[in-house]
């Protein structure tokens, strides 16, 4: 194994242990839920947008590491984006989660997320939260499933 894997592995380990912004945001103006039947995923986005920025962003839930560490990283990555990019970075990150390749200079400590796309089971894990924040940015009500 590499230095760049086994440092993505590292990272998506203490993501998973010690989840950044785990905890549910009291009053949030926007939020949604997720669920992968396929392996039980279950989780709720948070996020608090003031102006067009989003000022908060938690979750809730249980899943697989994967699962958690994604909704972790994603979480730090929104703090103080606008809604604008906040959608940008979904197209990027789902680009690179499905195929590997990190197209945007931004994309940052999501890289970790790049080798999911080898474990084609393991997509839909790492995409749950992103497609879950989608619906929330879209205050849309229905769960995101992935499946």
């Amino acid at each position: 194994m590499n230095e760049l894997q086994e440092l993505y592995q590292q990272v998506i380990i203490d993501h998973n242990h010690n989840p950044r912004n785990f905890h549910e945001i009291e009053h949030p103006s926007h939020s949604a839920k997720g669920h992968n039947p396929l392996c039980g995923d279950k989780i709720d986005i948070y996020l608090t947008i003031k102006e067009n920025i989003i000022t908060e962003v938690s979750f809730m839930g249980s899943g697989c590491a994967i699962s958690k560490a994604s909704s972790s990283l994603m979480t730090e990555a929104l703090i103080g984006k606008t809604v604008t990019e906040a959608q940008k970075l979904f197209d990027s990150v789902h680009n690179m989660i499905t195929s590997g390749k990190a197209d945007a200079e931004d994309i940052g400590k999501l890289a970790v997320l790049s080798g999911v796309h080898k474990f084609p089971a393991r997509v839909k894990c790492a995409i749950l939260p992103w497609h879950t924040m989608k619906n929330a940015l879209e205050k849309k009500t229905q769960t995101a499933i992935t499946e």
